[in-house]
């Protein structure tokens, strides 16, 4: 049976889970976006594509980087706690 405490307890976990997995992403983008603002901001060049493109490849190559981290930490969660609620044990 699926208590309050279990329910908040798997629901605090999941959301742990989430933030532990985006923050490679997050942090890529920040960097590319700091450093391509910074250049803007030094070269008076306010190009638009110049925001999006670096920081499309940053996530990408970060998002490859990381892609088996977020992996196994998403199949460990749901081997390790959602399952066995799941099925009852």
């Amino acid at each position: 049976m699926l208590t309050e405490s279990i329910f908040f307890d798997t629901l605090r976990q999941g959301l742990w889970i989430a933030t532990i997995t985006s923050v490679p992403i997050l942090a890529a983008a920040l960097v590319a976006g700091v450093t391509v603002g910074l250049f803007q901001a030094l070269t008076s060049i306010q190009e638009m594509t110049l925001t999006f493109v670096p920081k499309l490849g940053c996530i990408i190559v970060a998002f490859w980087m990381s892609m088996s981290f977020m992996t196994e930490t998403l199949v460990s969660f749901f081997q390790d706690h959602l399952i066995p609620i799941i099925v009852g044990g």
